[in-house]
């Protein structure tokens, strides 16, 4: 039980993370980043990701696009703002010198 805790501690912490990296690749619709998600093992259904990209628009750093669809009503397309390309950067460093001080810890 221990374990599956601290996992699921360590999956939500780098979720907004991971979230902003697959954004950051382009105009993303909500199911299409559940699907990245899934693909990385991290299992998030729409009830997880709808705040969570609520939040990261309020703290601006998502704007949004409405896109009309062929088969239904239109869809939102979410963007990295100029600040959240800003943030993604400093996580991307925060995440690199983590990931290598974790590893120098194991080799001790």
């Amino acid at each position: 039980m221990i374990v599956e805790n601290t996992q699921t501690q360590m999956r939500k912490g780098i979720l907004e993370y991971c979230i902003l990296s697959i954004i950051a690749k382009g105009e993303t619709y909500a199911s299409d980043i559940i699907a990245e998600l899934k693909k990385a093992q991290l299992l998030v259904v729409e009830g997880t990701l709808y705040p969570l990209l609520t939040r990261l628009k309020n703290n601006g750093l998502l704007t949004y696009n409405w896109v009309e669809s062929t088969s239904g009503p239109p869809r939102k397309y979410y963007i990295l703002s100029d600040e959240g390309r800003n943030v993604l950067e400093q996580l991307d460093k925060t995440w690199y010198k983590q990931q290598s001080e974790t590893e120098n810890e194991k080799l001790r």
